[in-house]
């Protein structure tokens, strides 16, 4: 009997532990913002949404599951499509902060469909199609980048700003250091492109990144107008 209790008990343990290291399949997530005018700048260009031309405001690029050491996983859950009736009463909202601006010009469904297949379905022990989009929309509009940066006197003007002042912005309003990557326009000038927040793996808390991307950036950057 109790080599048959012993046994049971190994038995549950390996099946707890199989079953917990499958829900926590990634350590954090980075919510990374664009700023379409350094989108649009570059040699490749943009096309604006179906909808016209976006706001001049950081939009979303999407909700990144991370390890911390600096990998990822991806595309975790080939059965699990983008379907855009699962985010129907989302469109409004997706439209204003989650706009695509690769070419052709669209609807943003191609874009969202390549974040939640690649990203989101990595993510599915915390969050069904819906919730990880309700929860990037939801970061969105807890940290607008744009407004912490304007309250700084930093502005999309076509300006040159040190990146110290871009990090400590961002750092000051949210009491976190964020990740800021940049890319490189036309005539070669380094220039701001994105902002990462870490994320725990609830989806609602920023963190303390373990890790920052590549930054990319000079210590002086231009900020664009849009």
């Amino acid at each position: 009997m109790k080599t048959i209790t012993n046994s049971l008990l190994y038995v549950l343990a390996f099946f707890s532990c199989t079953f917990l290291s499958a829900s926590q399949n990634f350590d954090f997530f980075y919510f990374v913002q664009q700023w379409p005018g350094s989108y649009c700048d570059t040699q490749q260009s943009c096309c604006y949404p179906s909808t016209g031309k976006p706001a001049a405001n950081f939009g979303i690029h999407g909700l990144w599951p991370n390890f911390n050491d600096g990998s990822y996983p991806s595309n975790c859950d080939q059965n699990s499509p983008f379907d855009p009736s699962k985010i129907a009463d989302l469109n409004s909202r997706m439209q204003a902060n989650w706009p695509s601006l690769a070419c052709p010009s669209s609807n943003g469904n191609t874009f969202w469909a390549h974040e939640w297949e690649k990203h989101g379905t990595c993510s599915e022990s915390v969050f069904d199609q819906h919730d990880y989009f309700l929860a990037a929309l939801n970061l969105k509009k807890q940290y607008n980048i744009l407004e912490i940066l304007q309250n700084a006197g930093i502005e999309a003007n076509d300006g040159t700003y040190s990146l110290s002042s871009i990090t400590e912005a961002i750092s000051g309003a949210t009491g976190y250091t964020p990740g800021v990557e940049c890319n490189t326009d036309e005539a070669g000038n380094n220039q701001l492109y994105q902002v990462y927040l870490c994320v725990d793996t609830s989806g609602s808390n920023i963190i303390e990144c373990p890790v920052l991307p590549s930054s990319k950036c000079s210590s002086q950057v231009q900020f664009p107008s849009f």
